[in-house]
C-alpha cells in the first residue's frame, strides 16, 4: 500500500508517523519550504496522551512539556473561583493518562523529525486531487502529480483535498475573534500565573493562560466578541497594545500579564458544520481538513492526533482501502461530530452577561463541583476517558 498525505501539520505528521510504524510506505507533501508552527501553546488532554504513548513517544513528551496542577475557572474581575477540576493526580488515575500543556512546535517536532527525509518533499503545494482506476492522484500546483493507494488530505481549515472533494463549504463568521501570545521569562515561576490551566471567564469574552516548554513560558489564548470580520488565520500580526485595550478592566494579573507579550497574533472564529462524510474512493480527509472546530474544547491538535492513529490501524488491518475508510469513518464521524458541536456550545456559556444567566451558570459550576468536580466546569471528561488505542468496541449485530 502507499499513501500520500496533502498537510505537513500536527495531524498530517502524525498519520506519517503512524503509517511508518506499520510499516506503510508513506509520502508526505508540505507546501511551506520547511516544517514549521506557529508559536503557541497547545493542552495535550489524556486522550492524546494515550495514542502518543501508544506511538513510543511518551518520555519525549514529557521532557517538553508542562504538567498543569489543575484547570480552573476563575472570574475576570476578581479571579474568584468557580470551579477547580484537579489535573496532575487526578487524571492517570481516571483516565489512565497524564494532561499536559506544550508549545505547539515543540508537538509538531515530536512527529516530524521522526519522520525520514526522504519521506517529505517541501514547497510543494497540492492544487487538487482526483479518483483513478487503482487508487487516487494529487496535482501540484509547479505541474507535478503523485500518484498512489490512497491520499489523505490534511491540509487544515482551507483544505485543498476537501474542496476538490466537496466543494468549499461556507464558515460562518462567529463573531469571535482570538488573540495569542507566548510570554518566554527567566524568573520561575511568576508569582501571578498560577500553575494551571485557568479559565477567566467575562462578558462577551474569556482568557486561557497556562505555561508551556516545561514551564518557562506563559501561553495566552483571550477570546472577545467583535462586530468586525477578522481575517480566519493564525498569523495576522496584532499588538500588545490591541490585547490590553481589548481586555480593559480584566484582573491586575492579566494587565500584567498581557503587558509583557511582544509577539501577539489575532484570528476570527469561523464555524462549520460537521460533515456527514470525509472520504471520497481512494481520498480520505483527517484533522481540520475534516472536522475543523472551535478552539473551547480545546481539542484541535487532540482530534487529529487520534484521526492519524486510527486511520493508520485501519490500514494496516489489510490492503482493502476502501473498507479501511469505511471502518475510519465509523470510529471518528461521531466523536468529533459531538466534539464539534460541544465546543461550539462552550462558546456561548463563556461569554454569558445577563446577571441572570451569569448566577445560575455559575450556581450549577459551583453544584456540580460539589458533586464531581470533573463533571464540571468545561465538562470534558467524556473526551478525556476515550481510548482510540483500542479496538472497537463490537456492535450488537457483530456480537
Amino acid at each position: 500500500m502507499r499513501v500520500g498525505i496533502i498537510g505537513g501539520g500536527i495531524g498530517g505528521a502524525a498519520l506519517a508517523l503512524a503509517l511508518l510504524q506499520q510499516g506503510i510506505d508513506v509520502h508526505l507533501f508540505e507546501r511551506a519550504p520547511a516544517f514549521g508552527e506557529v508559536g503557541a501553546g497547545i493542552q495535550v488532554t489524556p486522550n492524546a496522551v494515550k495514542i502518543i504513548r501508544a506511538m513510543g513517544l511518551m518520555e519525549a513528551l514529557r521532557t517538553i512539556s508542562f504538567t498543569p496542577q489543575a484547570l480552573v475557572g476563575r472570574n475576570w474581575k476578581t479571579a474568584r473561583e468557580m470551579w477547580r477540576t484537579p489535573l496532575a493526580e487526578d487524571c492517570p488515575r481516571l483516565y489512565g493518562a497524564p494532561f499536559f500543556h506544550v508549545h505547539r512546535a515543540d508537538l509538531h517536532a515530536l512527529f516530524a523529525r521522526r519522520i525520514p527525509a526522504e519521506r517529505v518533499t517541501f514547497a510543494r503545494a497540492c492544487s487538487s486531487v482526483a479518483r483513478t482506476p487503482s487508487g487516487a492522484v494529487a496535482s501540484f500546483a509547479d505541474g507535478g502529480t503523485f500518484e498512489a493507494d490512497l491520499i489523505v488530505g490534511a491540509d487544515g481549515i482551507h483544505s485543498v483535498v476537501r474542496a476538490s472533494l466537496f466543494g468549499t463549504a461556507p464558515a460562518r463568521f462567529t463573531g469571535n475573534m482570538c488573540y495569542r501570545a507566548v510570554v518566554p521569562y527567566d524568573k520561575q515561576p511568576l508569582e501571578y500565573v498560577s500553575p494551571d490551566s485557568s479559565f477567566w471567564l467575562g462578558p462577551q469574552a474569556h482568557v486561557v493562560t497556562y505555561y508551556v516548554r516545561g514551564g518557562r513560558a506563559v501561553n495566552i489564548v483571550a477570546v472577545t466578541e467583535t462586530a468586525s470580520w477578522v481575517e480566519e488565520s493564525w498569523n495576522v500580526p496584532s499588538s500588545r497594545e490591541e490585547l490590553l485595550d481589548a481586555f480593559t478592566g480584566w484582573h491586575p494579573n492579566l494587565q500584567r500579564l498581557f503587558g509583557q507579550a511582544d509577539n501577539v497574533f489575532k484570528w476570527g472564529l469561523f464555524d462549520r458544520d460537521p460533515m456527514p462524510r470525509w472520504s471520497d474512493g481512494a481520498i480520505t480527509l483527517l484533522g481540520d481538513a475534516a472536522h475543523p472546530m472551535l478552539p473551547f474544547l480545546s481539542q484541535g491538535a487532540g482530534m487529529a492526533i487520534e484521526d492519524a492513529f486510527v486511520l493508520a490501524s485501519c490500514l494496516a488491518a489489510g490492503p482493502d482501502v476502501a473498507g479501511a475508510l469505511s471502518a475510519y469513518e465509523a470510529r471518528r464521524l461521531p466523536r468529533t461530530r459531538r466534539v464539534q458541536l460541544e465546543s461550539r456550545e462552550r462558546g456561548r456559556t463563556y461569554h454569558l452577561s445577563s446577571p441572570l444567566a451569569l448566577w445560575r451558570r455559575d450556581m450549577a459550576y459551583r453544584l456540580r463541583s460539589l458533586i464531581n468536580p470533573h463533571r464540571s466546569g468545561i465538562k470534558a471528561n467524556w473526551i478525556y476517558e476515550h481510548d482510540a488505542t483500542l479496538p472497537p468496541e463490537p456492535t450488537a449485530s457483530a456480537a
